[in-house]
């Protein structure tokens, strides 16, 4: 430790009531998502068993997987919220990111797997199936498309809702995935709406051709796709399970709003990680301009950290330690030999 000596605060209150109604919308995104499903999931059943496809089999398979996720999301968004104690000192917001890799993990098994298994056996087996099954079966998809396109048109809504409060566009807020239940389900929906139009042109198809090799094809890629959207979730749900870092812009903007402080000489480090869809760990060694006192810097730390936890509610977790730079620097370069 230098001779200035260290100083490090810490603390919470990012704003509670906004959080709260963030995580209301979620959870009424997710509901509408769970309900649609499980009403889609039946019918494509009954309806699969009916036409005796694969394709539409495979949509309920679809169905299941999105259902069970739907469940570990609501899970992730009440358990998130749960309050910091000895064990978590930092809170339990990572339980977001936890269950996004479970779903991700449904998504694989339950919803890919089964899918390409399902088109691997039409291949296999042929088919016989009556014109009027096929009539049913994508009557119920045309209604499972216009059900989950409403799912998906309330993700999309609060998806922008968040974009034009955080100041960017759609796009962009879809790529942060901030809140990754929101991000699962927005997924998941988008996936469900494409998985959709691929089963009734693979019915289709079939109906007018009589090549069983046209559905079996669209089961094996509705299969594909749920694999790759399972890939890409999961891989975001591990790396912000590891410990992901803050935006880059915004670690520039805190760094020059250090840099911008009269006490402050020079930033020597700056370390953040996400704890959870809206709160961030800020840990930050600075060196001070010379010529203060301990009283000084003790209250300079205060003002600074809470200008930054003002400008950047997410910062719920802020550490400050004072160094000095050029006794750290003095002190790595090896004395010649006398």
């Amino acid at each position: 430790m230098s001779a200035q000596g260290a100083a490090q605060t810490s603390g919470g209150g990012r704003p509670a009531d906004k959080s709260a109604g963030q995580d209301g919308q979620t959870r009424l995104t997710v509901w509408v998502a769970l309900a649609a499903n499980l009403a889609i999931c039946v019918a494509k059943a009954i309806g699969g068993v009916v036409a005796g496809s694969p394709a539409l089999l495979s949509e309920a398979a679809h169905s299941v997987a999105d259902s069970i996720n739907e469940v570990f999301l609501l899970a992730s968004v009440k358990r998130s919220r749960r309050p910091a104690d000895r064990r978590h000192p930092f809170g339990y917001g990572k339980e977001r990111f936890f269950w996004s890799l479970l779903a991700a993990v449904g998504i694989f098994v339950t919803g890919g797997c089964f899918s390409v298994f399902q088109g691997v056996e039409a291949l296999r087996a042929g088919g016989d199936e009556t014109h009027s099954g096929y009539v049913i079966g994508l009557v119920v998809l045309f209604v499972a498309l216009l059900a989950e396109s409403v799912s998906l048109l309330r993700a999309v809504l609060q998806v922008r809702r968040a974009a034009r409060e955080a100041g960017h566009g759609l796009a962009a807020e879809v790529r942060a995935g901030r809140d990754p239940a929101l991000r699962t389900v927005l997924a998941e929906d988008s996936t469900a709406c494409l998985g959709v139009v691929l089963a009734m042109a693979g019915m289709a198809l079939h109906m007018a051709t009589g090549e069983v090799a046209y559905e079996a094809a669209a089961s094996i890629l509705i299969g594909l796709l749920l694999v790759y959207v399972a890939y890409v979730l999961g891989k975001e749900a591990r790396t912000q399970l590891i410990g992901e870092a803050v935006d880059p812009r915004l670690q520039e903007e805190i760094r020059a709003d250090l840099e911008h402080q009269p006490e402050i000489d020079s930033v020597t480090s700056l370390l953040t990680m996400r704890l959870g869809p809206d709160s961030a760990l800020l840990a930050a060694s600075i060196d001070l301009t010379a010529g203060y006192d301990s009283e000084t810097v003790e209250d300079a730390m205060v003002r600074i950290r809470t200008g930054l936890k003002e400008r950047w509610p997410e910062l719920d977790q802020v550490f400050l330690d004072v160094t000095d730079a050029a006794a750290t620097r003095r002190a790595g370069v090896r004395r010649p030999v006398q």
